[in-house]
Order: structure tokens, then C-alpha cells, then sequence
């Protein structure tokens, strides 16, 4: 199978001209195989392949016996973030080399993406699992200095995903795929509304690419219940063109939202100890939290029981009374600064109720992502990911100040229902 970027490039309805870095995606059995015709067309002569101890055995060596003379930079996988301790790792290690493979899955793309960016050197994805969306990403999310930030990093010029090295992935880093598309869900409702009243950018091209993406994966569950490659293949292209939508756009929006930022605020250890869940396991608790949070929201909209009081301040008595580490208050101070909800009136909030109402409409019933979930095996509950129910209030209550960006749950700090 294979995906077109060059087809999405160009002039759109939404007013800009949309830049795709990534040349070209190939997908399905047996892709591997067209890794040294991608080098040699590039013309790259020393790459340097990036892995873990554990994506190694997957497809790492299976790169080397196709590309003899590549080198290599395993790091170790236990413990592996994306962090400054990772990328500082991979600089020490990397010898000369004129383009970097990532074989891996999220952590190892975002460690490489970021590393490239750095030095100005080109990077290939080489996907061991369909763990995440960010394979094509031009940012890499990650926890530097303790604080989770998005920083922007390199796309590949190439995508290969064998599917029969994915489809032997463990199924914990499948299920975590899945969520981590379900949660556009909550992302694009999110988008829609800081556009009805704010204004900000929206592209109505990248959104039907994220419905597409949803629409993949939920008509794969069964297939990759059975185990089947066309399964994985439909989760795999799901995800690359939730990925494809963030390069047109340059930046996360379209596929992140307070689902990710409540997985965000998860990483950061603000009210809780190290977690050992994957970040699609942590959105997909966001994604139910945010799901139940926004109907309850959506409700009393159509219902008339609210008042509006905006604009509203950052809540820095909250924000100072329940974070103790000054350091990640003070960044979190400055993450807000300008705070994204001086750029909604009153009056414009009022006017665009019913719009509201109707991008929250597209996010399914909670019942419904539920059974989604427990269907794809996914993690659905703060016990499932090591967090006990205490932290819900203040998951709710300070997530959506961990990016500078306008979500119906920090919209909803201005409505009092």
C-alpha cells in the first residue's frame, strides 16, 4: 500500500499551501525489502541506524543484513524516554553519517526526530509497531528537564512499515495505537471550537483526514483481533495520516488536544510518582475523562444551564497551591503567557453556543468509546495505568494548563454550569 504525501501538497480550500517533507510512504509485507533502493536513490552513503534493546530483535537486524554497511546505535530500552539524557545518549554514540533511521516506535522516533533536527540531519522511519501517530510528525514531544514540551524536530523523507514486522509488535503497543487515534475524537472537537471562537487557523482538508483516520481504525478492530496484516496495515495508515495532517498544518493541533495534555500532565509527575504506561494507554483514560467531562458540558449548553464570565485569568492561586515544584510552576506560568482564553469576548462565546454544541456532537457517546477500547484492549481506567482515583479533581483542573492551547475543557473554566 502506499500513501501519497506529494498528493496532499500544494494550494487548499483553508486558504494556505500545505508543505509535506516526507517524499514518500511504503507500507505492507515485505517493505523492508525497498530500504536500500530508498538509500541509494537519496545517494546517503553512511547512515546510522537508531534503535533499542528491544527494536533491534524486532527489525534492527533485519536493516543490517539488507544495508551491510550501516552503523549502529542501540540504546537501552528499559527506562528509555524521550529526554535529554536519551538525545544526549544518542550524540555520544553517532559517529559521521549523512541520514538517521529510526527503527522503532514512538520513543525512539521522537529521541531520532529530534537529534536530526538538531544537527541538520535527515532521518528515515523505519515503524517496529503501530504504536503512535507522530512516525511522519515535524515535532517530537518531550519530557526536557522534567517538563513535557513539543519541540519542533525533522519528518522523514521516508516511511517503510513492513506489517509483518508490525503485526508481530506486542499487542499492549497495538491497543496503544488505537487509543491514540481515538483520542482525535477529543482533538478535533477541540480544534472546531477554538476556531468558532477565536478564530485560529482551521483546515477543513486535515480534519477530513483525521474523520478518514477514525474511520480506519475503528473498522479494523476485528481484523486486528484475528491477528490479520490488512488489520495492521488499516491501524498503520490510520495513524500516518493523522501524522500526514500535523505536517500540513506544522504542528500538533489537529491530533492532540486535552486528552493528550491530561497524558501530558500524567508524564510531568506533577500530583503523581513515575508511571511505566504507554502514552497511548494515557490518552485513552484522557480520552474517557475528557469524553465524560464534555458531555456532561455539552448538556447543559443545549439545555441553557450556564452563565458565561470571560474573559478569565489563569488560575495561579490553584496552580501554586497544588504544584509544589517551583520550577515546573514557573514554566507552566510561562507556557500560559499570553493566556489563550484573553482571546475569547463574551459576546462571541454566546453567539457561537449552538456551534459548540454541534462539534461536541461528533464525539461519540462515552458508553461507545468505551466498548471501542475494551474491544482494542486498551487501557480505560486511572487504575489501569498505576493512578489512583484521587488525582482525578486535579487531572481535570490543571491539565489544560500544560500547553498554551485552547481546549473545551479549559473553554468550560469560563462556564459555570
Amino acid at each position: 500500500m502506499r500513501l501519497s504525501p506529494k498528493e496532499l501538497s500544494g494550494p487548499c480550500v483553508c486558504g494556505r499551501e500545505h508543505t509535506l517533507a516526507t517524499k514518500d510512504i511504503l507500507l505492507g509485507p515485505d517493505a523492508l525489502s525497498a530500504l536500500p533502493a530508498v538509500l541509494g536513490r537519496e545517494g546517503f552513503q553512511k547512515p546510522t541506524l537508531v534503535c533499542d534493546t528491544n527494536t533491534l530483535s524486532a527489525a534492527g537486524r533485519a536493516v543490517q543484513a539488507l544495508v551491510p554497511h550501516i552503523s549502529t546505535v542501540v540504546l537501552q530500552a528499559d527506562g528509555l524516554h524521550a529526554d535529554e539524557k536519551a538525545v544526549s545518549a544518542l550524540f555520544d554514540a553517532m559517529g559521521e553519517t549523512d541520514v538517521l533511521l529510526a527503527v522503532g516506535a514512538g520513543t525512539i522516533h521522537d529521541i531520532t526526530r529530534f537529534a536530526g533536527h538538531q544537527k541538520g540531519i535527515p532521518f528515515l522511519s523505519v515503524p517496529t509497531a503501530a504504536s503512535v501517530d507522530g512516525f511522519v510528525s515535524t515535532v517530537a514531544a518531550m519530557t526536557w528537564e522534567g517538563y513535557k514540551k513539543t519541540f519542533p524536530a525533522a519528518a522523514p523523507l521516508y516511511v517503510v512499515a513492513d506489517t509483518a514486522v508490525i503485526a508481530k509488535a506486542p499487542n499492549r503497543l497495538t491497543a496503544s495505537g488505537v487509543s491514540d487515534l481515538l483520542g482525535k475524537y477529543i482533538a478535533l472537537a477541540d480544534w472546531k471550537i477554538s476556531h468558532l471562537v477565536t478564530g485560529e487557523a482551521f483546515c477543513p482538508r486535515v480534519c477530513r483526514m483525521e474523520e478518514d483516520a477514525l474511520r480506519q481504525v475503528t473498522g479494523s478492530l476485528d481484523r486486528l483481533r484475528a491477528g490479520e496484516q490488512d488489520g495492521y496495515e488499516a491501524l498503520l495508515s490510520g495513524l500516518l495520516l493523522s501524522g500526514l495532517a500535523m505536517q500540513m498544518v506544522g504542528n500538533s493541533r489537529p491530533a492532540s488536544g486535552a486528552e493528550h495534555h491530561m497524558s501530558h500532565f500524567w508524564e510531568m509527575e506533577l500530583v503523581n510518582g513515575p508511571l511505566s504506561a504507554y502514552h497511548g494507554e494515557k490518552v485513552s483514560v484522557g480520552l474517557l475523562l475528557c469524553a465524560r467531562e464534555y458531555e456532561r458540558g455539552k448538556q447543559a449548553l443545549k439545555k441553557g444551564r450556564f452563565t458565561l464570565s470571560v474573559p478569565k485569568g489563569i488560575e495561579t492561586g490553584l496552580l501554586r497551591r497544588r504544584i509544589a515544584n517551583e520550577a515546573r510552576l514557573r514554566q507552566i506560568l510561562e507556557e500560559n503567557t499570553p493566556n489563550p482564553l484573553a482571546a475569547v469576548s463574551r459576546e462571541a462565546l454566546q453567539e457561537r453556543i449552538g456551534d459548540i454544541v454541534e462539534a461536541l456532537e461528533g464525539i461519540p457517546p462515552y458508553e461507545e468509546l468505551d466498548c471501542l477500547l475494551l474491544q482494542a484492549g486498551s487501557a480505560r481506567t486511572l487504575s489501569d495505568i498505576g493512578l489512583c482515583e484521587e488525582v482525578l479533581g486535579d487531572t481535570v483542573a490543571l491539565s489544560p494548563y500544560v500547553r498554551c492551547r485552547l481546549t473545551f475543557l479549559r473553554l468550560m473554566k469560563c462556564i459555570s454550569f
